[in-house]
């Protein structure tokens, strides 16, 4: 990639003149700090907050009884669809505050309201609660148990769902007659996403209208605004939600959270502003953790290696309560793509989902189709280890081929459009694969390890939940267009992105093309319909609509230049940027300016489209080297090939590629959210036992595209956001049982740590 931009957010960005929601101030405000359970699982006896009311500065101290007193909602979860059987999910009631009993360490028991949040902090020592202990059940194994202590009283067995994808028999019978099998299981952690900013909310009432004003960082606020609703009872527009800035989010920004609906009853019992900043070690404790599924894979293949069945035997942990999208996480998303991008005539997945003595799961970069795409490709590699086939021709033997699209896979899904040979041939030249055993060879003369691995992965950009995706367009008194739709940047550039989809459609060139245009990501003055963030879908949904908006404007605008260039409408001509007729002509943007003054302005217009899924696919190769003395791993090399489709900004392109490789590697190699088996303490609270990744972890990373553009939206676009994560977890985790292999190490659980690493080579070679 030769092309660099400098993105229209970067200036405020670098310069920190943006507002995140730490930010905004609100006059006579108040702070709020939150009392949390220091234990997983305990019955309330009783919880005394007269000390804390007592200290000067303490304006109110709420507890699960004034939760109960409000009449407000349980937080809002569970997925509406039926699992075996017809079942529906089983649901607990979940309060914003803790009522009778705490289900997990760090789940909001009291909420302290002061003059600052070192005061409201300081008064939470002095809540004296008396619990009866509990014994607490971590993972979903421990939580399944015969006879294991159970959470909620109306939820036997602690068993939330139970679901399943595709045709049993079919998958059963290709079994019985299959020549060759493979069986794998893939253990994929609990992870902390730990975005840069820390979750923070601030909340004001107004009791004459009845209408809450919050700031809060969100994903889309839209969704933001229908989670609060759900929670609180109240008719959506009685909710305003304001976001500007949004420093990550990764899935885990996309619903409202406890802390949320306590501290708008605060605002409203106290008719002030309460204001709650988040520390790190509460993000650790309370914002929902990502992963926590178990995926045991058989695969069926006949002599020559066709593949003849897929089938999946998945657990998933639910943590304490239901998220939202928790459920989904652990049914759906992962039997979607369940077949990758691979024909596979029978496919079959059975997943158990359980609650646990743990803080919930929901979404996190890419919800399940990185775990699902690493388990498949684990499980393709060992298929050809174990039965004596090329790992790459392996592939190529089962890929769909472009022909077949759109293809409806053995369970029900159907892909638009690929091209997964050409994509991996391209990344195998990226990677120099057919060099890798010379480079193999320098290592063992260093005494290192070394492994190559691949992974050709398809994921699912999401369809939404909203009916369709607007783009609202409308001109202010100095003729600057002013663009608001849904989707809520958290990073990736969806300024820069959306004018550069709106200057191409009004033909608008040079460096300073888009300074007439403002972008509105949730804009409090007009409802705009259409999905937020989440599921790779901003640009092909929110950027879909944004490409419509071109044309819709040069439309709406054609009666008016006509009559100001003296013209009928059917003489007059639009091109770069102007429209021309009886030889004059006049830019768009003066005659936006010739119009202003009248409110709606005679240019604003409105765009929608309604933008179905699709499916980014890809190919990453990773290389590793590995120290026996010590079990560290470099990743010395790493290659990126991606059709995401049609490309509008390939610098957003490949920060986003760089930085989802960057979490998927981090997960192989260190994070892990770790919880006492017995006390059901969080033992990785800190930064101090969890490692995050960080730049230096890859020095070297390429990155190309292929892109087959889609049909399924407006852009020809397929997302990116969750592709590099998608990737990285399979090709990296192949990579690193390329190199231990030989050594005589079959099989590896992630994280790979240092430590785990070394243990493993120790015990092999004692062997």
């Amino acid at each position: 990639m030769t092309e660099k931009t400098i993105r229209r957010e970067d200036a405020r960005l670098l310069t920190g003149v943006g507002r995140y929601t730490a930010d905004w101030n609100l006059p006579g405000q108040l702070h709020a700090f939150f009392l949390r359970s220091d234990r997983a699982h305990a019955d309330i006896a009783s919880i005394d907050t007269k000390a804390a009311l007592a200290r000067p500065g303490v304006h109110a101290v709420l507890t699960g009884a004034d939760y109960a007193a409000s009449g407000w909602k349980s937080l809002p979860g569970g997925v509406p669809y039926d699992g075996v059987g017809g079942q529906k999910q089983k649901k607990p009631f979940w309060p914003a505050l803790a009522q009778g009993k705490v289900h997990y360490v760090g789940q909001p028991v009291a909420l302290v309201v002061a003059d600052s949040a070192a005061l409201a902090q300081d008064a939470t020592e002095e809540i004296a609660v008396e619990y009866g202990d509990l014994p607490a059940v971590v993972g979903f194994d421990a939580a399944a148990k015969p006879g294991a202590p159970q959470l909620h009283a109306d939820i036997p067995g602690n068993l939330a769902f139970e679901y399943e994808s595709g045709d049993r028999a079919a998958v059963e019978a290709a079994f019985a007659g299959a020549a060759l099998k493979s069986r794998l299981t893939v253990r994929s952690q609990r992870l902390v996403g730990n975005p840069i900013e820390p979750r923070a909310f601030l909340a004001s009432f107004d009791a004459g209208s009845g209408v809450f004003t919050v700031y809060s960082p969100s994903q889309g606020l839209n969704g933001m605004r229908g989670f609060l609703a759900a929670a609180t009872g109240l008719p959506g527009e009685k909710i305003r939600v304001v976001t500007e800035l949004v420093g990550g989010s990764f899935g885990i920004r996309s619903y409202s959270y406890a802390e949320h609906v306590a501290v708008m009853l605060a605002a409203q019992k106290l008719a002030r502003p309460v204001k709650w900043v988040a520390t790190r070690s509460e993000v650790f404790l309370s914002d929902n953790h990502g992963r926590g599924l178990t995926l045991t894979g058989e695969l069926a293949l006949a002599r020559d290696g066709k593949f003849l069945a897929l089938r999946f035997e998945d657990t998933a942990d639910l943590g304490a309560f239901s998220t939202p999208f928790g459920p989904q996480i652990g049914s759906r998303n992962i039997t979607i793509t369940m077949g990758g991008v691979y024909r596979i005539p029978a496919m079959h997945a059975h997943t158990l989902i359980g609650y646990s003595n743990a803080v919930p799961v929901s979404a996190y970069r890419g919800a399940g189709r990185p775990d699902i795409a690493c388990a498949i490709e684990r499980l393709v590699d060992r298929a050809a280890v174990e039965h004596g086939f090329d790992p790459i021709e392996l592939r190529r033997k089962n890929f769909i081929p472009p022909e077949a699209m759109p293809y409806k896979t053995a369970n029900g899904t159907t892909y638009d459009c690929g091209e997964f040979e050409n994509v991996m041939d391209k990344a195998l030249g990226l990677a120099d694969w057919k060099g890798f055993p010379a480079r193999r060879e320098r290592s063992k003369r260093e005494g290192k390890l070394r492994g190559i691995g691949i992974a050709t992965f398809l994921e699912a950009s999401a369809a939404g939940l909203a009916p369709k995706d607007q783009a609202f367009a409308r001109f202010d008194q100095a003729g600057i267009l002013h663009v608001s739709c849904v989707s809520q940047s958290t990073g990736q550039g969806h300024e820069t992105a959306f004018v550069r989809i709106l200057c191409e459609g009004l033909g608008l060139v040079g460096e300073n093309a888009g300074e007439r245009i403002r972008i509105h990501e949730g804009n409090l003055d007009m409802t705009v319909v259409g999905n937020g963030t989440g599921g790779s879908r901003s640009l092909y949904g929110a950027g879909s609509a944004v490409k419509l908006l071109g044309p819709k404007l040069i439309e709406t605008a054609m009666p008016h230049a006509a009559a100001t260039l003296g013209a009928e409408a059917s003489a007059v001509e639009y091109r770069s940027g102007a429209f021309h007729a009886t030889g004059k002509h006049i830019s768009f943007f003066d005659l936006a300016q010739k119009l202003a003054g009248p409110s709606p302005h005679p240019m604003d217009c409105i765009a929608e489209g309604i933008f179905g899924a699709t499916f980014p696919n890809g190919c990453h190769i990773a290389e590793v080297e590995i120290d026996p003395e010590t079990g560290v791993i470099d990743v010395v090399n790493y290659a990126t090939v991606d059709d995401i489709g049609n490309v509008v900004d390939h610098t957003s392109v490949e920060g986003q590629v760089h930085g989802g490789v960057l979490q998927g590697v981090g997960q192989v190699l260190g994070e892990h959210a770790i919880y006492d088996s017995e006390t059901g303490q969080l033992l990785s609270g800190s930064f101090m036992d969890y490692p995050m990744p960080h730049a230096d972890l890859m020095p070297a990373i390429r990155c190309d595209e292929h892109p087959v553009p889609t049909k399924a939206n407006a852009l020809g676009a397929k997302g990116v956001g969750e592709s590099g994560t998608s990737g990285a977890l399979g090709a990296t985790m192949n990579a690193i049982l390329d190199a231990v292999r030989p050594a005589g190490i079959p099989d590896f659980d992630m994280p790979v740590t240092p430590d785990r690493m070394w243990r493993a080579l120790q015990n092999a070679r004692s062997k």
